[in-house]
């Protein structure tokens, strides 16, 4: 899934950030209210999990604001994590369109758990099928089970390649900047001296694309890659 997170807390976001990414999951982070809504009304999430206690804006505000959008945006589910762990708290977040509440400190295993159970009732856009299995040609990617089956053969891929895998599949037909990849997969900034992008994309091309037909993952020389069945 793609995910926005809206926490200030440095390390709690940075601790999920490491584990969500170790899921397959694509996250983008806020640290802030302001920039928190920005993203959240301006990007195409398939979950947002907010803080209510933010600087700038609180999160039941970024949640009044997603609910009253127009598009898919306004469907969007919203797991809310707080320190308030009193009723009237909770009621209003739930009155004002959350799907789920979380009472900081929470063990991170129910905050996963409690991802996954939102992620089974969630559909791709205009497909019917579960958002946590994307499927492209004979490629099928389960990010819950963490299994990737291309003709019926399970592909060997290791968390990273995994991950990357799952960026570039939440995306397909788009193309994804080495600088994207970098921050997206391995959370950091994109050091035009290291090769390491190229050497992730080499080895999942080789596990992915080198036993079957038709290839789906391309190089754009000078932009970056793109997932797509381009054999029709």
């Amino acid at each position: 899934m793609r995910i926005l997170l809206v926490e200030d807390e440095r390390r709690l976001a940075d601790f999920l950030v490491k584990g969500l990414h170790e899921l397959g999951h694509v996250v983008d982070v806020a640290r802030d209210g302001v920039a928190g809504r920005r993203l959240a009304l301006g990007g195409e999430y398939d979950l947002l999990i907010l803080d209510v206690m933010l600087p700038g804006i609180d999160g039941l505000s970024i949640l009044e604001a997603v609910r009253k959008a127009a598009g898919d945006c306004a469907r969007t589910p919203v797991l809310m994590l707080t320190a308030r762990d009193e009723i009237p708290d909770r009621v209003r977040g739930l009155e004002a369109g959350a799907d789920d509440y979380l009472v900081k400190p929470f063990a991170v295993s129910e905050l996963f758990a409690r991802i996954g159970a939102l992620s089974r009732r969630l559909v791709v856009k205009g497909t019917g099928s579960p958002v946590s299995v994307l499927r492209l040609a004979d490629l099928e990617v389960d990010l819950i089970a963490r299994r990737a089956v291309r003709s019926g053969q399970r592909l060997d891929l290791t968390g990273k390649e995994f991950a990357l895998l799952a960026a570039l599949l939440r995306r397909r037909g788009q193309i994804l900047t080495r600088t994207a990849i970098a921050e997206q997969v391995w959370d950091m900034h994109f050091d035009s001296h290291t090769n390491i992008v190229e050497v992730a994309i080499r080895r999942l091309r080789s596990k992915l694309d080198d036993p079957f037909r038709p290839k789906l993952l391309h190089t754009e020389r000078g932009m970056g890659y793109v997932i797509e069945d381009r054999s029709a």
